[in-house]
């Protein structure tokens, strides 16, 4: 009776070690988002990443707005449309090399994106320097 009273537990923690790994799996799949598998789902989340970053951008971009005096508002102003034309061109140039290809436009997203997390950072070096560091505007 021992053996078989062994064999029953044994079976038992078997069942309960399938349930809880089959929970923690399925726990896994629905905290860590899914992993884009075609290049439409790629170029999707590129374009959420670039948004993400630009949402991050227009936030940091508005407080420094609003600090500064009107003579360096503008430009802030002028220097934003300039960057935005090195931001098109630079990405353009970056990807030049898949362009017509099915990958293009992700690159593109994912340049756009770590140039705009980049202009984030500067722009947050504005909004938060010290006082009397000569490279601050406000």
């Amino acid at each position: 009776m021992r053996v078989s009273t062994r064999i029953a537990e044994s079976i038992d923690d078997v069942r309960i070690l399938s349930i809880v790994l089959a929970l923690s799996v399925a726990i896994s799949w629905h905290a860590v988002p899914a992993f884009a598998q075609s290049q439409m789902e790629l170029n999707a989340q590129a374009g959420r990443e670039r948004e993400m970053a630009d949402k991050e951008l227009n936030a940091v971009y508005s407080r420094l707005m609003a600090k500064l005096p009107n003579e360096s508002r503008e430009r802030l102003r002028k220097a934003e449309l300039t960057w935005l034309r090195f931001l098109e061109e630079e990405c353009a140039f970056e990807t030049d090399g898949t362009t017509g290809g099915s990958i293009h436009g992700m690159l593109v997203a994912y340049c756009q994106a770590r140039l705009i997390r980049q202009r984030t950072k500067d722009l947050e070096e504005q909004l938060n320097c010290k006082e009397g560091d000569l490279s601050c505007v406000h």
